[in-house]
């Protein structure tokens, strides 16, 4: 893109996140008493939280990052897949179902494997990561990493703006990436909707949170968040696509195994995330909250590097930098605090 192309990409991205984030609050302010009546997340042994509060802010990012992202994709002649419409629209149905009345595991692992499916089968045959692979085992291969991102993406998201904390850098680098050429333009525009919605949800969830996105949030942006990240991996940048959400993947992966190693039900709600355990070892929410946002700065800024460096070496070191800054931050959080 030449300088003034760049330009307007840059500005009409702005305008995207601040359209976004206005819309979200809206939506979200207006929609605070129907929720507070109808779904109440109410205290148990393994919340974050201590009074009721309402749940479904979702709803308001949801239909902020797509409805901006489509008008946007409209007026700059850009196509968002409408499979990833639909099944985004769908898995947000799942979700606010299963705020209301709980649905079944079973049940709802094989709804949110249709969503990811339609996704991911739609793809053109020529979008591939490990291309010695068979296209089958492949794309099987990523419906069972969908899945699992959507749902870490839902377990994650039990901690006043955790997920804003994740979402916000790794959407704000792929709209760089975007804009640098480097990610498609359909890719960017979701992370860029994305990103301002929830900036827009940010002060409605911050410490103590007066809402809560809801599994109608959480599964879908799992789902964009996930989409994306395929994209940039299609994009020949899978090293950047696993540093980006790489706090998330660690800390749910290791709690996953040290659950199904202790014979728990894994599929459970639980209080056994290294987040969760921060806040009983003494870490105040925001600071756990300010070391995972930071944390994902630092990824996010490595991701970015990698790409733009297109040196092996670079990818290694990387790499192995977002290693060591996960790992001593899951350290950190699994130490009791001296009072």
């Amino acid at each position: 893109m030449s300088p003034a192309v760049d330009a307007v990409a840059a500005m009409s991205s702005l305008l995207a996140v601040a359209v976004a984030a206005l819309m979200s609050a809206i939506i979200t302010w207006t929609s605070r008493p129907l929720l507070q009546r109808y779904a109440l997340a109410r205290p148990n042994a393994r919340s974050s939280h201590r009074i009721p509060t309402p749940q479904g802010a979702g709803i308001a990012v949801i239909t902020a990052t797509l409805l901006v992202a489509s008008a946007w994709a409209a007026w700059a002649n850009v196509a968002i897949p409408p499979a990833l419409v639909i099944a985004t629209i769908v898995i947000a149905l799942v979700g606010f179902a299963d705020d209301i009345v709980s649905l079944p595991v079973l049940a709802r692992l094989a709804l949110q494997a249709a969503c990811v499916g339609a996704v991911v089968f739609t793809a053109p045959e020529t979008a591939r990561i490990v291309p010695a692979l068979p296209l089958p085992l492949e794309r099987g291969l990523i419906l069972l990493a969908g899945v699992w991102f959507v749902n870490l993406v839902n377990f994650m998201d039990g901690l006043d703006l955790m997920t804003v904390a994740e979402v916000v850098p790794v959407t704000a680098a792929l709209l760089l990436l975007g804009l640098l050429g480097d990610l498609s333009w359909p890719a960017a525009l979701i992370a860029t909707a994305l990103c301002g919605a929830m900036l827009g949800f940010a002060p409605f969830n911050r410490p103590v949170a007066k809402m809560f996105l809801g599994d109608v949030g959480s599964l879908p942006i799992g789902l964009l968040l996930g989409w994306c990240l395929l994209e940039l991996a299609w994009q020949g940048q899978p090293a950047a696509a696993l540093l980006l959400p790489a706090y998330y993947l660690v800390d749910s992966t290791i709690t996953l195994f040290r659950r199904i190693a202790r014979r728990e039900q894994f599929w459970s709600a639980h209080r056994s995330h290294f987040y969760q355990r921060a806040t009983d070892n003494g870490f105040t929410v925001r600071r756990v909250i300010g070391d995972v946002f930071a944390l994902n700065l630092l990824l996010a800024v490595l991701a970015v590097v990698t790409v733009r460096a297109s040196s092996t070496s670079v990818t290694w070191l990387a790499l192995g930098a977002g290693a060591i800054a996960i790992g001593f931050v899951l350290r950190r959080f699994s130490r009791p605090q001296a009072s």
